[in-house]
Formats: structure tokens, C-alpha cells, sequence
């Protein structure tokens, strides 16, 4: 498996070999020795799933306490994956990176605890699936605006569709206040 380094730090692309033919094709998609190899140590506990139609947006979202890292896959279609570094203390606090994710080739995206996440469905269907290191806790849930003017998150569209929830998050600046001060 190829493992290259995402635009920020900590994160990383995977490329998972695929061996096709006409028969169509077999992937390994996880074998935990590799994660290990390349230096995650955080035990993935949860699989979740999210299937979605063209022009979802769904984000940006994150956990406050017991922060989930994610190892994300798309298995058909086709997403802009975005992630926001929201730890205190890193130097990339605030700032954002886009990956796009497809069926068509093999990539995993690795975000460690401390990351928001959203993206938007480029295709006409996507099927998103991505493990975490960490249950999900709807009462440490955070999230913030996914076009929020100071953060200047490039989106290739406008989304089509969005959740109440999402529709109405408060800013990055808003969401970063109401956990408080650094330690």
C-alpha cells in the first residue's frame, strides 16, 4: 500500500492495491498491520456508512471530547472530502485541506482525532464509508459552518442539499468559543 502525506499534518492518503481484470477487480481495503506501518496506532472501533445524492453537503462536523479519528473510503461515486484542523495546539489550527475521493481510484483518507469533516457528493450517488477510533457521542458533538468566510473553504458547487442542522451551525469562530479556552 502507497501512503503519502495529506496537506496537513498528521493526515494521510492511502493507496490500497487494486488488481483487476475483466471479471472486474479484487481490493484489500483493510489490514490493520499497514495502518501500523505507517504510524497510526489508534484502534478503529466503529464503521459507519452514509450513502447520498448529487450536491449533499454534509459538515463540517467533529466530536469536542473523545475526538473520532477517520479512515475514510469512498466505494461508489464520488465526494470533495474537506477537513478543518480544530486542535488547540497544532499549528494548522483553522486551516483547511480538500481531497476528492472516488470509486475510480483507490484512495483512504486517514484524519487523526482533533479534525472536523464534511464533504460534498460530486457524483450521482455516493456511498462514503469511513471507520473511526472513537464511538460517536452526540452530546461532545460539534460542528460549524461550512462556508464560514474566515475559514475560505473552496467548495467545487455550491451544495444542493444540506440538513437543518448543518444549514443553521454557527461560525468556526462561534463553535472554537463555546468549548472554551485552550488548556
Amino acid at each position: 500500500m502507497n501512503v503519502i502525506a495529506a496537506p496537513l499534518a498528521d493526515s494521510l492518503i492511502f493507496e490500497p492495491e487494486r488488481f483487476g481484470d475483466q471479471r472486474g477487480f479484487f481490493q484489500e481495503n483493510f489490514r490493520v498491520a499497514d495502518y501500523r506501518l505507517a504510524g497510526i496506532e489508534d484502534e478503529l472501533v466503529q464503521d459507519n456508512w452514509s450513502r447520498s445524492v448529487k450536491g449533499v453537503l454534509r459538515g463540517m462536523h467533529f466530536q469536542h471530547q473523545a475526538p473520532q479519528g477517520k479512515l475514510i473510503s469512498v466505494m461508489r461515486g464520488e465526494i470533495y472530502d474537506v477537513a478543518v484542523d480544530v486542535r488547540r495546539h497544532s499549528a494548522n489550527f483553522g486551516r483547511w485541506q480538500a481531497v476528492v475521493l472516488s470509486e475510480y481510484k483507490p484512495q483512504q483518507l486517514w484524519l487523526p482525532p482533533g479534525f472536523a469533516h464534511g464533504f460534498l457528493v460530486l457524483s450521482d450517488v455516493a456511498d462514503v464509508i469511513y471507520k473511526t477510533s472513537s464511538y460517536y457521542n452526540a452530546a461532545c458533538e460539534g460542528s460549524f459552518s461550512w462556508n464560514d468566510p474566515k475559514l475560505a473553504i473552496h467548495w467545487p458547487a455550491s451544495p444542493l442539499h444540506l440538513s437543518a442542522k448543518d444549514a443553521s451551525a454557527p461560525s468556526f469562530a462561534q463553535a472554537m468559543a463555546t468549548l472554551g479556552k485552550p488548556e
